[in-house]
């Protein structure tokens, strides 16, 4: 028998969407406390636990053969995965959003945006023509348009409930962001077979 599929899953809320559906379908996982690799009970999957801004780093490098990642977080690393299969949970709203009855207009003949998701906010606008400055924020990139320092953000959007909170509004819906189950390309040509069988069995 081969050895388990490599599989790693962001921390978080995603993980246990992801280990819900396994169970469902028969591939039960229980993390002990603290650790941060587990095996399904019939050793069919190793599953490392890691930050989502590096999940695909891991899977690029082969680390993990597969992992579970949005699609913002894919985009802004930009590797060549081979994508196997769209969860139908964990999507979000990729939003333009600014003060609350501001309108979208170019100052200068340029728009400055804060982001953490620069790559995807850069492409956005030259795409459509649109000069843009992008400034990188890690943190709550909320505080840009309410301290002044960008009038616009781009981020992912949810509920919306801390843009009302900090009297923001979401101006234009750029993109709906789904979550995929990826694998590294070498991963994917070895172990072919194996792989599809267990994007059957996620399936369901």
């Amino acid at each position: 028998m081969n050895s388990p599929l490599t599989l790693a899953l962001p921390k978080g809320r995603l993980t246990d969407q992801v280990l819900e559906r396994m169970e469902e379908v028969g591939l039960k996982v229980e993390f002990e406390k603290r650790k941060l690799v587990a095996h399904d009970t019939n050793g069919r999957i190793r599953i490392f636990l890691v930050k989502n801004a590096d999940l695909p780093v891991y899977v690029n490098h082969g680390i993990a053969g597969l992992g579970v990642c949005g699609e913002d977080v894919l985009y802004e690393h930009g590797f060549p995965f081979v994508k196997l299969h769209t969860f139908d949970f964990g999507s979000t709203d990729m939003c333009l959003a600014g003060k609350k009855g501001a309108r979208f207009s170019l100052n200068n003949g340029m728009v400055k945006v804060a982001s953490k998701f620069t790559r995807f906010t850069r492409d956005y606008f030259h795409e459509r023509g649109i000069p843009v400055e992008v400034v990188k924020l890690n943190g709550s990139v909320e505080l840009a348009p309410v301290l002044g320092l960008t009038p616009y953000i781009v981020d992912l959007v949810e509920t919306g409930n801390t843009l009302k909170a900090n009297n923001l509004e979401v101006l234009e819906k750029l993109a709906d962001i789904k979550v995929r189950l990826i694998a590294n390309p070498a991963y994917f040509k070895l172990r072919f077979q194996e792989i599809q069988d267990f994007v059957d069995t996620v399936k369901g």
